[in-house]
């Protein structure tokens, strides 16, 4: 299967609309706001993940597709969402072998209820997932041998290069394009593509500073070295990956109330929350125009179609 069948198949809306939102947080600084809808590309394969995943599946040529993920993660649900339309196998590693001997949760039945086997193994052998024979030893354990892997969060060479086409299709339209953090993949792609004088801001959901490293290796093995302007403010994670807080909350409901987004709570609330504290403290030149990437829905809803 081509590029193109999957194109005719899932019906993309691309480029993704770009929406100019009036909020007085960034008028106050001198700053225009405008929101990069990706979460409008498609109804269950929304924003990266459709610019991620989609060279990787037709990598797979039909083959059984292999990926990993955490007990909440949009990747394993994008994934299996994308076999269930596309008539492929999935297996879905998930990180907590515990995580097997109780109810699952309803991210986890999603991806059970689109087709997805799920194989659940214990954190040691999860952070050791990338070593040759760690990784051998678990796709045998998953009846998985043959299949094509996809790593966590969907961050290789071919999802990088996907993610090009977001900067390419911002060009010229923002001086600082702005999107959350998982694994480094969008960020090391969307750095690529944007024009000279562009500059890319990468704001992580997860502890630990490890990004910046990620995010150069993934552009050294997709486009043989650096690419585009780009930094990370790692400040606004609000505990890690699927934490939120009261005050994140309470944000997100006041932004869906002023604009009319649906505000997804684990990466692009904590992304706008870093925008307005960024705008507070002087951190973009009055005049600029910041583009805010809107990368997914909230789980369970429909992106809104303004």
């Amino acid at each position: 299967m081509n590029h193109l069948d999957f194109v005719t198949d899932l019906r993309p809306r691309l480029p993704s609309p770009v929406q100019e939102v009036v909020d007085a947080r960034f008028g106050r600084g001198g700053v225009r706001l405008v929101l990069k809808r990706d979460d409008l590309i498609h109804p269950e394969l929304v924003g990266n993940k459709w610019r991620k995943l989609v060279p990787n599946l037709v990598a797979a040529g039909g083959r059984a597709v292999v990926t990993f993920g955490g007990a909440y993660s949009n990747h394993l649900r994008a994934t299996a969402a994308a076999g269930r339309l596309l008539g492929l196998s999935t297996v879905g590693v998930v990180r907590g072998q515990e995580l097997g001997e109780r109810r699952l949760n309803p991210s986890l039945e999603r991806c059970v209820a689109d087709g997805m086997r799920l194989h659940f193994i214990d954190r040691a052998t999860y952070r050791r997932k990338a070593e040759p024979e760690t990784l051998a030893g678990i796709l045998r354990a998953a009846g998985a041998e043959g299949a094509y892997v996809v790593p966590e969060g969907g961050s290789n060479a071919l999802a990088v290069r996907g993610c090009r086409a977001l900067g390419e299709e911002l060009r010229g339209q923002a001086d600082v394009v702005a999107v959350a953090c998982g694994t480094g993949g969008t960020l090391a792609g969307l750095a690529a593509g944007l024009g000279p004088g562009q500059r890319a801001l990468g704001v992580p959901v997860l502890k630990g500073g490890f990004l910046g490293d990620e995010v150069r290796g993934l552009q050294a093995e997709a486009f043989g070295g650096p690419r585009g302007d780009w930094w990370l403010d790692e400040r606004f994670h609000f505990g890690g990956f699927a934490r939120t807080t009261a005050e994140l909350d309470a944000f997100a409901d006041d932004f869906e109330e002023r604009h009319g987004v649906a505000v997804e709570r684990l990466y692009v609330a904590k992304l706008l929350y870093g925008l307005v504290v960024l705008v507070e403290e002087g951190a973009f030149v009055r005049g600029a125009t910041v583009a805010a990437v809107v990368t997914g829905a909230p789980f369970g809803a429909q992106p809104a179609s303004r």
